[in-house]
């Protein structure tokens, strides 16, 4: 496996952006994320409400739950979060809880944004921890994706 500089930001936003084109397969709303530690990717995740029928099958929780699960332990200490879409209060909230050092966002989410937009759960310093957050990485790329998927299903109805 190739090691990427941490620092390339565009790579892994990529690889997050390429998750979130699995999303589309379901007509789920395509946001994808991965985790990252010492450069390597070890957690991958994308939008399976649809597909599975549960409200709380975002992105961000599927891929630290896969980062977890491959670290062996629930803090994410020294790892990097990239999201195709800023998180929503659910997902800001177990990116904090499970101890992500660094947020990157593709799209920042003037609706329902939690790092940032409407609330600022990730950098609150009322709680015990705190991302350093990076934004607008590849904002165009993820803007454009989301956009599409919601045009065309204004097409379809």
């Amino acid at each position: 496996m190739v090691k990427i500089d941490v620092s390339d930001h565009t790579f892994f936003m990529k690889e997050a952006l390429k998750e979130a084109e699995k999303s589309l397969k379901y007509n789920d709303v395509p946001v994808g994320a991965i985790v990252v530690k010492d450069n390597i990717i070890i957690g991958r995740g994308h939008n399976t409400i649809e597909k599975t029928g549960d409200s709380t099958a975002h992105a961000e929780l599927a891929a630290i739950k896969r980062a977890i699960k491959k670290t062996g332990y629930k803090h994410l200490a020294n790892c990097t979060m990239y999201v195709t879409l800023e998180p929503c209060s659910m997902c800001s909230g177990a990116i904090v809880l499970s101890r992500i050092q660094d947020l990157v966002i593709g799209a920042d989410d003037p609706k329902s944004g939690a790092s940032g937009s409407l609330f600022t759960i990730t950098a609150d310093t009322r709680l015990n921890h705190r991302c350093n957050i990076i934004r607008d990485i590849l904002k165009d790329e993820c803007s454009e994706l989301l956009t599409g998927f919601f045009k065309n299903l204004r097409k379809k109805k």
